[in-house]
């Protein structure tokens, strides 16, 4: 398949996003699409409630990462609202034994490929072994160096290749990342050497603070095909595109034909991470704009429209969005620190000078920070 749906180079590609593949429509209207409809002729009433189920409880997941951290319970935290249909989408469409390389904020594969609540949240503490175990999963972690996972997932491919299965690597990285020298290596790499890889570049039209457009004078889609990819470019806020462009892309990789590419447009309704302010660098009525393209929002419209979207459903989903969204909290709030000391326990297998000087050091500089008897209290100071 060569490249569709692309956008001319003087099109502005922080707003217009027209010219993508879709089936769903920002109200919900289900239209025909040639390369995609096949691909999910068997998705029906049910798959479309489920797809419906995971973002909502992908923006549950969402939602609580926020508050803990405002509330000083994380670090840190990478919003992914608007983000829900390229992560759920995409991901639901992986064989079980498929292996993804998602990056932070693809907080929604890690729920996917069947995260438990700890693994949402923990590694945003810096916990000891706060991340999944990625061979339970198929997941790596979560990858904060920009663009690096790519480089990983060309390289777990080639290995497949070599065991001789038909198992498939996904690489997820965002439009800012497409800059990066790993993002390009990887492809080069994955083309010469045929290898089994789909690269899911999602575009949400932030990079940090500088928008895709000063990168990108072209849809971010069009470079692959110069590298030998086959790419396609679809509205990243439609799940059931998603799900579809996923499902091409993998058949694609997993039948021999060599890697593959797919850039889902979507936005970052929320900052950055939760220590940037968006409001400085973005129009509010862009904002708003793309809030009229709510991923979960025209899915309901659909359901609602095909009289699937009752009060027990809607009832059932909420019960299980708490559920989750209280097991989220109690993972992060119950979680046992270490005592700072110990990060030197495990470094050496056997005694080091080194070692022992580090920890001699760092015990007098926490030491510093002892209560005292005048800084406990003392009265009439």
């Amino acid at each position: 398949m060569t490249m569709t749906h692309t956008l001319t180079p003087t099109a502005d590609l922080g707003t217009d996003i027209e010219d993508v593949a879709r089936l769903l429509t920002p109200d919900g209207e289900r239209i025909a699409d040639p390369e995609l409809d096949r691909w999910i002729a068997d998705v029906d009433t049910a798959a479309l409630r489920s797809l419906y189920r995971d973002m909502v409880l992908l923006r549950r997941i969402d939602v609580e990462g926020v508050a803990l951290q405002r509330q000083g319970q994380l670090g840190l935290w990478p919003p992914c609202q608007g983000q829900e249909a390229t992560q759920i989408g995409t991901a639901r469409a992986l064989r079980a034994d498929d292996f993804a390389f998602p990056s932070y904020r693809e907080t929604g594969v890690v729920y996917a490929r069947g995260g438990k609540p700890s693994d949402f949240v923990l590694a945003w503490r810096g916990e000891e072994h706060s991340t999944y175990d990625p061979y339970e999963l198929n997941t790596a972690t979560q990858q904060i160096i920009i663009g690096a996972q790519a480089l990983h997932a060309v390289g777990y491919a080639m290995g497949v290749q070599r065991d001789g299965t038909d198992q498939v690597s996904v690489a997820y990285f965002g439009d800012g990342a497409s800059s990066q020298g790993d993002v390009n290596e990887a492809m080069v790499f994955a083309s010469s050497f045929g290898a089994p890889v789909v690269f899911v570049c999602t575009n949400n039209q932030w990079a940090i603070s500088e928008p895709v457009a000063l990168q990108a004078k072209a849809p971010i889609a069009g470079r692959a095909p110069g590298f030998g990819i086959p790419s396609m470019r679809v509205d990243g806020n439609d799940v059931l595109a998603c799900f579809a462009a996923m499902r091409w892309a993998l058949d694609h990789a997993r039948s021999g034909k060599g890697p593959a590419f797919i850039e889902a447009v979507t936005y970052r309704m929320g900052p950055h991470t939760t220590s940037d302010d968006p409001t400085r660098y973005r129009d509010k009525d862009e904002v708003e704009k793309w809030r009229r393209r709510d991923p979960i929002a025209r899915v309901e419209a659909l359901l609602r429209a095909r009289g699937e979207f009752d009060d027990a459903f809607v009832a059932s989903v909420e019960a299980d969005a708490d559920t989750l969204a209280a097991s989220v909290r109690e993972a992060a709030m119950t979680a046992q620190t270490r005592a700072p000391l110990t990060v030197f326990d495990n470094v050496y297998a056997e005694p080091h000078s080194g070692i022992d000087e580090q920890r001699e050091w760092f015990g007098a500089y926490l030491d510093g920070f002892a209560p005292t008897e005048l800084s406990t209290g003392a009265q009439g100071v």
